[in-house]
C-alpha cells in the first residue's frame, strides 16, 4: 500500500547545527598568533590555533585562581 504524502516526514530546513556553544570572534594581531602557533608548536599534541587560544586561557584561568 502506498503511503499518504501526510505520512512522510518533512526534513528540516537550513544547515543543522555544529555546536551547542556560542562563537566568540576575536582580533588579535599577526605577531600575537605568531606566539600562540609557536607555543602550539612545542607542544606533543601540535594543536591547531582554535585549540591552542583555548588552552591557553584555561591555564590562565587556573594560574588566577591560585
Amino acid at each position: 500500500m502506498v503511503k499518504s504524502i501526510r505520512d512522510n516526514p518533512k526534513k528540516g530546513r537550513g544547515r543543522p547545527a555544529t555546536g551547542k556553544e556560542p562563537m566568540v570572534g576575536v582580533r588579535m594581531s599577526k605577531d600575537f598568533q605568531k606566539e600562540i602557533r609557536a607555543w602550539a608548536s612545542e607542544q606533543d599534541d601540535k594543536p591547531a590555533l582554535a585549540t591552542a587560544i583555548r588552552r591557553l586561557v584555561e591555564i590562565g584561568l587556573k594560574a588566577k585562581g591560585k
